[in-house]
């Protein structure tokens, strides 16, 4: 049997760098995201490693901050926070919750881990998305729509008027995401696609603020793009709570692991490289 000599490599499950794409220790991450008051952890939704990394770094926080850390999930919106709590303080059983409260279909392998850890250690987790139901509005009607809603409404929002400023680079992607949709979309669907995720952005800062606590920190999971560059859910949550200390995380897909794509640097502050090839969850 004819064998090669060409050397084989050893396979690589992720490599974390910093946002100059230079390999750094686990630990790093640790010590800095254990002084930032909020961390936002960028992930691919269908990603395990993303997952398995978040879960990891939520232990890590909890040993060096015991009590004093938060969790926030993009995936959890803000009116299920009373059954999430109730959940949480063991008021009702995981079938109610998992009845209740609009899990995203794959909670069970992605997110129920973390939330599990949270609920095992007495930590606070906050659900902090829009009500999708709103978000569908201003994706019909624009942003000025969440105006006709009631005061009860209202509690789950942002404090409203949003402010909202379209760049080049989100019209470019979301008149991409309509044009997938709706064909060839109007430029008012265009808007509104973009006005829906601003009031997820909002929102998420908004909850986000609302919960930050001297000496906590609070880890934030949410899709990559809501927290890229400094962008997304940041700009709104510095305007809610300027002095706000901020770490992030994202992950990227690359063919090779060895160095990081120049199109990735200075997305984040620590940038988790997985392989293409990676198996999705769902």
């Amino acid at each position: 049997m004819a064998s090669s000599s060409e050397p084989v490599t050893s396979p690589l499950a992720y490599r974390l760098v910093d946002s100059a794409g230079r390999s750094v220790p686990f630990d790093k991450l640790i010590s800095q995201a254990a002084t930032a008051d909020v961390v936002f952890f960028g992930e691919l939704h269908n990603n395990p490693i993303s997952h398995w990394m978040q879960l990891r770094l939520l232990e890590a926080l909890q040993q060096r901050k015991g009590k004093h850390l938060t969790l926030g999930l993009e995936m959890l919106e803000a009116d299920v926070q009373l059954i999430l709590d109730e959940y949480l303080t063991k008021t009702i059983s995981p079938k109610s919750y998992g009845d209740e409260a609009r899990l995203w279909p794959n909670y069970e392998t992605d997110y129920d881990p973390v939330v599990y850890f949270a609920k095992d250690h007495g930590l606070k987790v906050v659900a902090t998305n829009i009500p999708r139901r709103y978000a569908d509005l201003v994706n019909r009607k624009g942003l000025a729509a969440l105006d006709s809603l009631s005061a009860e409404a209202k509690r789950y929002l942002p404090p409203l008027p949003i402010a909202f400023q379209s760049t080049e680079e989100s019209a470019g992607m979301f008149a991409a995401m309509g044009a997938l949709v709706h064909g060839d979309a109007k430029t008012s669907e265009k808007r509104h696609l973009e006005e829906a995720q601003a009031s997820k952005d909002a929102t998420m800062a908004y909850h986000i603020s609302q919960h930050l606590r001297p000496q906590y920190t609070f880890l934030h999971l949410n899709g990559a793009y809501h927290s890229l560059q400094g962008g997304g859910i940041i700009p709104y949550l510095r305007q809610y709570a300027p002095k706000v200390r901020v770490v992030t995380v994202t992950t990227v897909l690359q063919e090779n692991l060895s160095g990081l794509d120049d199109a990735y640097r200075g997305m984040a502050d620590f940038i988790l490289i997985v392989p293409e090839d990676m198996t999705r969850t769902h």
